[in-house]
């Protein structure tokens, strides 16, 4: 009678602690971000989502490709750094099933240097530096046709490629980078189209050092993005409203003084 008793105690702290695994296991989750502001923000959620019970784990990148990489191979729960464009572009090329599940912030692009003032001031055959992935670069390109620069096929879209590039009339030279090494490169050619986070991570800020500067409203809002198969899980809404919180909004208005932008 007592060894049947034991037996059944232990097997219910056995059972017991399973389900304590399990919960514990449901609310801890991993977001990939990368440096700068998106680690900043996240840093702030970390702190919010922990007050209804979910835990985050912050995994800073130092690259666009990697996030993406590291949540489709199920090493991320979630990554928060890119702009949807992006995200359909990977999905597309990589065949990842990730999608997105709220927006985030918005991080107008610039166009910096440190050899001119103006872009009414660029030499013909200037060199000009833009992200090498094709969605960024797209997105440097319309910046550049925006601001008289060059033009691009009208069918070119948010992908432009410079194979787009129709009319150039100062023979400007596209030199295309990874946009986490372009700030490093300003000082090598005229001007740069840099994504604001890096730029900001650099020391540059937007409205004081960027010579132009995108239209926030555009399509390139900053999304969170988890796998498919996980959209119903429980800590998917706890992580959005997190996100979502009056705390959240308060700090990105505060810290970043019109640089970065809430989309909610």
């Amino acid at each position: 009678m007592q060894r049947r008793f034991i037996l059944k105690l232990a097997a219910a702290f056995g059972a017991a602690s399973l389900f304590a695994t399990a919960a514990h296991a449901e609310d801890t989750i991993k977001v990939g971000v990368t440096g700068g502001p998106h680690a900043q923000i996240m840093e702030v959620v970390k702190t919010v989502a922990a007050k209804n019970g979910l835990n985050i784990k912050v995994i800073e990148f130092s690259d666009y490709v990697q996030p993406n990489a590291a949540l489709a191979g199920g090493d991320l729960d979630a990554n928060s750094y890119q702009h949807d464009p992006y995200l359909q572009a990977q999905v597309k090329d990589r065949g990842y099933k990730l999608i997105r599940i709220a927006d985030t912030v918005t991080y107008p692009m610039g166009i910096y240097s440190k050899k001119v003032k103006t872009l009414a001031e660029l030499q013909p055959g200037a060199q000009i530096a833009v992200p090498n992935d094709p969605t960024n670069g797209g997105r440097a390109l319309l910046l550049l046709q925006k601001q008289g620069l060059l033009k691009l096929r009208a069918d070119a879209g948010l992908k432009a490629t410079p194979l787009d590039i129709v009319d150039n009339p100062k023979k400007l030279k596209i030199v295309e980078l990874d946009a986490a090494q372009i700030p490093r490169s300003l000082n090598d050619v005229d001007v740069a189209a840099i994504n604001t986070n890096f730029a900001m991570e650099a020391g540059l800020k937007p409205k004081q050092d960027a010579i132009a500067v995108e239209d926030p409203k555009g399509p390139y809002v900053n999304i969170i993005a988890i796998r498919e198969a996980d959209r119903n899980k429980p800590w998917v809404a706890k992580l959005v409203a997190a996100y979502h919180s009056p705390e959240v909004k308060q700090f990105v208005d505060s810290k970043f003084g019109g640089s970065v932008i809430t989309a909610w």
